[in-house]
Formats: C-alpha cells, sequence, structure tokens
C-alpha cells in the first residue's frame, strides 16, 4: 500500500479495535474467520424491540431507486423495498433475522407450489380475498402478465428466471402484439402453471422475485409503469418525484388476513433522496427530530465508522449482516486487450483486495473474496484455489503481462459506482504497479446498472458484483458467467460478457443434476475451473452497515435481501415522535 492507503486503514483498525491487523507488505493477512468484527454485535436480533402501529418512518437515501416496476427490480435493496411494501409475490421469505429470514414461506400463494412432470410444471393457487389497492380483485392472469411483460424490449434490466427457464421463451418479445406463453396457463382465475424445459426443483425460490408479481394489464404503462406501480401490498403510491421523494401511504384494501408476513406498522414511508453519505450518517448519530425515526438507505460511509463503532450507544444502532454478494472487477473478455486469459491472469494478481478492503470501509465491513460464490454457497467458507496474497502479486502480474505481448502494460478504464469512488482509486493504484494504467469513470447509482448494461458503449472493465437470488450455485455463476443470456441493453451478472462452450455446457449438466449436495460441489469446482480464466478478479465480500434512529424499532438486516433492513416488519417505538 502507499503511505495514504496505509494511513487510512491503521487509523480505522485502530477506531475498531480491531487488533494488529496492520498494513500489507505483500504477504497474505489473517483469513476472515480469525478475523475480530465488532461490527456484527446485532446480527441476528432485531434493534429496538416490538414496534408500535402508526407514525412516518423516514428512509435516508443518497439515490433513486434503479426500478420499481417488478419486471425491471432486479437489484437487492429495490427488491427487498419493492416485495415487502409495495407489490407481493407467489412465495416470499420470512420476516424473521438470522438464518429463519432464508426459508421460505407463502405469499399470494396458498402453498408453497406443487411440482409434476419431474419437477418440469410446477403449480400455484392463490389465496382468496387478494385485491389492489383499487379494490379490484388479484387474478392469476396478472401473474402470467407480469411475466410475460418482463421479456419485452422496452423492459430490460429484471430477473430472467422466466427466460431461462419457461418453455417457448426463445425469442418472446412479450404481450405488446397480443402474444402470449402458452406455457403459463390460467385454467381459472386462482391457479397459475409453470411449464419448464428443464427439471427445476428450486422453482418455489424463483418466485420470490418481482417478476411473479401481478401487474393488471389495464394499468401497464410500459417503462412509464416504474414511476407508479399499483400496489398489491400494504402501502401504495402517494407521490413520487424521481430523485427527490418517493411517499408511499396505507392501502386500505390490503388484508393482513392474507398475508402473514408483512407488519405495516407505519401508516407512512417517507424515502428522501439525493444526500451525501456522510450526511445521512451524522444526522442518524444524533437522531435529532424526525431523524430519530429515521434508517439509512445505503451503507454506513467508512469515515462514519470511528463515529459510530467507538460509541457504545451509537454502536447499538448498527446493523451489518453479510451481504453474501462477490463483487469484482469484470473485464469485457470481447475486447482486445482482455479477450487474452493472460492479461486477465494478470489483473487477478495485480489486484490489491487489501486496498479495495480498505476503501470499501475496513475489515469491520468488508472480508476479503478469494472465489466467485460467497461462502453461503460453498459451505460456510469460500474456496482459495489460486492462493494470491491479498495485496496482490506484481511481478507475477507482470511476467503474465510479457507473455501476453503486453511488456509495458497498457491503459483501459473502469467504471464504478459514484459511492465506490475510493475503489475505483484503489484499483487505480493496484493496477498501475504493473503498468496497467486506468482512468476512472463514476457513473450514479441510481443510473450505474443501466450503464453498465449497455455493453456496446460501456467501458472495459466494470466494479459490480453479484449477490445469490436463494442459497444455490445456480442463482450464480450461471448469471455471472452464461453466455447465452448476455443483452446489447440492460445486460445484468455477465459483465465480463464471457462466453465458454464447455462452460456453458457443465452448468446445463449441473442445473439437470437432482442430488443437491452432488450439484453443490459441482458447482464450487466449476467455479474454480472459472476462475482460471479469469474473466473476473473476485475482490470482496460486503457486510451490509446500515445505521437507525433512536426511535426505530423492529429493524433487522434480512439474510435473503442481502443485509438490507427489512421493510416486512419495521416501525417506531412512539410513533409521535416522528413527525417533529
Amino acid at each position: 500500500m502507499n503511505k495514504r492507503t496505509c494511513t487510512l486503514a491503521t487509523a480505522l483498525v485502530t477506531a475498531l479495535a480491531l487488533g494488529a491487523t496492520g498494513c500489507s507488505d505483500g504477504k497474505k493477512s489473517g483469513s476472515p474467520t480469525e478475523r475480530k468484527n465488532p461490527a456484527v454485535a446485532n446480527n441476528g436480533t432485531a434493534i429496538g424491540g416490538t414496534p408500535q402501529k402508526g407514525g412516518t418512518l423516514h428512509v435516508l437515501s443518497n439515490q433513486d431507486f434503479t426500478h420499481l416496476d417488478p419486471a425491471r427490480n432486479w437489484v437487492m435493496p429495490d427488491m427487498d423495498f419493492g416485495t415487502r411494501l409495495i407489490y407481493r409475490t407467489l412465495l416470499t421469505y420470512k420476516a424473521e433475522p438470522g438464518a429463519k429470514g432464508g426459508e421460505l414461506t407463502t405469499d399470494l400463494a396458498e402453498d408453497l407450489g406443487v411440482s409434476s412432470n419431474g419437477a418440469k410444471t410446477w403449480t400455484f393457487k392463490l389465496k382468496p380475498g387478494l385485491k389492489y389497492e383499487d379494490g379490484t380483485p388479484i387474478t392469476a392472469q396478472d401473474v402470467k402478465y407480469n411475466v410475460e411483460r418482463s421479456f419485452s424490449p422496452d423492459l430490460p434490466g429484471g430477473p430472467d428466471y422466466a427466460a431461462r427457464y419457461l418453455v417457448g421463451a426463445e425469442g418472446y418479445q412479450g404481450p405488446a402484439k397480443g402474444k402470449h406463453l402458452d406455457s403459463v396457463k390460467t385454467p381459472d382465475d386462482r391457479t397459475i402453471v409453470f411449464e419448464l424445459r428443464v427439471p427445476f426443483a428450486e422453482f418455489p425460490y424463483a418466485v420470490t422475485l418481482p417478476t411473479f408479481s401481478p401487474v393488471p394489464k389495464a394499468r401497464d404503462k410500459g417503462p412509464q409503469y416504474d414511476n407508479r406501480p399499483f400496489s398489491s401490498g400494504p402501502y401504495k403510491v402517494e407521490t413520487y418525484a424521481r430523485d427527490k421523494q418517493l411517499v408511499l401511504v396505507r392501502n386500505s384494501h390490503w388484508s393482513p388476513a392474507t398475508d402473514t408476513v408483512r407488519k405495516a406498522y407505519p401508516d407512512r414511508i417517507v424515502v428522501t433522496m439525493g444526500l451525501k453519505g456522510g450526511q445521512i450518517d451524522d444526522r442518524i448519530i444524533a437522531s435529532g427530530g424526525t431523524d430519530a425515526s429515521a434508517v439509512s438507505w445505503a451503507a454506513m460511509r467508512p469515515e462514519s465508522a470511528s463515529k459510530v463503532l467507538t460509541k457504545p450507544d451509537v454502536k447499538a444502532r448498527l446493523l451489518a449482516e453479510s451481504q453474501n454478494c462477490t463483487e469484482m472487477v469484470q473485464m469485457h473478455t470481447g475486447r482486445a486487450p482482455f479477450d487474452n486469459p493472460k492479461v486477465r491472469q494478470a489483473v487477478n494478481h495485480a489486484l490489491d483486495r487489501e486496498a479495495v478492503m480498505t476503501a470499501a470501509g475496513g475489515p469491520a465491513v468488508t472480508d476479503p473474496a478469494t472465489a466467485y460464490m460467497p461462502a453461503l454457497l460453498s459451505g460456510g467458507k469460500q474456496a482459495d484455489t489460486l492462493k494470491i496474497p491479498l495485496s496482490g502479486d506484481v511481478e507475477k502480474a507482470k511476467q503474465l503481462l510479457k507473455e501476453a505481448g503486453k511488456p509495458g502494460g497498457f491503459s483501459t478504464s473502469v467504471t464504478v459506482s459514484a459511492n465506490d469512488k475510493a475503489v475505483g482509486e484503489a484499483i487505480q493504484q493496484s493496477l498501475g504497479r504493473a503498468g496497467i494504467k486506468v482512468t476512472i469513470e463514476t457513473v450514479d447509482p441510481g443510473a450505474f446498472y443501466d450503464t453498465i448494461g449497455d455493453t456496446k458503449n460501456r467501458t472495459d472493465i466494470v466494479y459490480s458484483g453479484w449477490c445469490p437470488d436463494f442459497p444455490s450455485g445456480s442463482t450464480f455463476l450461471p448469471f455471472l458467467f452464461d453466455g447465452r443470456y448476455i443483452k446489447e441493453k440492460g445486460n445484468s451478472g455477465n459483465h465480463s460478457l464471457f462466453r465458454d462452450d464447455a462452460t456453458m455446457k457443465r452448468m446445463d449438466e449441473i442445473a439437470a443434476m437432482t442430488d443437491a449436495a452432488q450439484a453443490n460441489k459441482a458447482w464450487q469446482e466449476l467455479d474454480a475451473k472459472i476462475l482460471t480464466e479469469a474473466p473476473a478478479a473476485p475482490a470482496l465480500v460486503r457486510r451490509k452497515p446500515l445505521l437507525v434512529g433512536t426511535n426505530i424499532a423492529g429493524a433487522y438486516g434480512h439474510t435473503g435481501f442481502s443485509g438490507q433492513i427489512d421493510y416486512a416488519t419495521i416501525g417506531l417505538k412512539d410513533p409521535s415522535k416522528s413527525t417533529r
């Protein structure tokens, strides 16, 4: 590390009382399991006790939502917010802290689904009495319609499980011209049947995603639906000024008798956008006025750590659940020089993960990534097959560049979210040690995924991550490295644009396995194999450090939503304090 980074790391370590982590001299640091992490004391429990009904919950955010249209919503925090507050899905996750939160439960459907035809056909029956915000009934046809509209070219960016698994999905362009998917059947208003092209025993997990929410055709406004999704959940949109403020109020036609998950404690939820990260932290730390009834949307800023973790009363209001998302440096494998595996391997060896971790908040809120799949999918601990020191191996990187015909290095550019500018600088500095000159392009967080999803106009490198939609390798490696689902616009996951026939064939073979243990082992082996091709360099796995105000109750980071606050159960200790 250079002096500036080393000083910051040491200051953080001192403030966080982590002991002698120190600065790397090129030797491998202690493993994540050896590090004492003081920011996780509240994991597995809810802060503030049981909420009281009423009042206004304030959410302080540095950004707008990427998408609230359920056909396009595929960013974990946005999915949490949308599916817990505005719209319901066929199934969902239990509203509980800790491991229990990863368990499935019913939502719109009466049970967890009935499989037939060797897990290639799945049938769900909707509960009776389900209603939209205007009192009209929610039907199976509305769920089918939203699944179909998720294929529309003008609605890119959403979950693509339907495209991957439904019979007849290839080439389908949505329902705009009156064409429908025969593989989604609705024999009556309360029954929906999905016919899959391959067995998929985990399909019930897939229907927790927003794609499997209802949208009434009469309310669909195409891309404009993003601004005013029609509510099937406990809250409806009162006002939404993009990049400024979203106000939710109660949906009087939502019935808790049909919903065992959402508690809907607050009367109103106000999301204020466009705030600076440090400003959000300072306001919630102070908890003055309505800020006592506020929660942060974005992760706590690294510079706020010393203000939080050294003060027991403030630290008690910090959540830091693991996101189980691997962040990585993804290289465009279809463009020179990154079409050469040796160049990509050089980036893997040059990357200083300790510097990246420090830039992302330090060891209290990050763990190093040594593989693509997170520990959640790897038996509780990430594999480390390459054995690259955390600070990198610069000499090996230079050797690989020489073998690739780039002995003097080369120039390239990386896109990072504006929130990750410091991470971009750490990437720039670490690759620069091997002669790779990196220009940083920052993008507003609300536009980040649309920007890097434009495969023709994006930079050579992007810094992004991937979170499993549920605890299976089938939700991870195929979405990152299956070249058959790359899109020109709205591309998600596979930002390395990696296309390898042998890899895709093996993915299909593993997906067809019916023995879960056998499949899990095979995914881990495939992870190690892809890592040798180096389409991306794994960097870190973050925790989600989120601050809550002194008047907040029922707050916990939900494991099923990558550590984001579970909006199904959050509320206030004293609702009367939320408006003054």
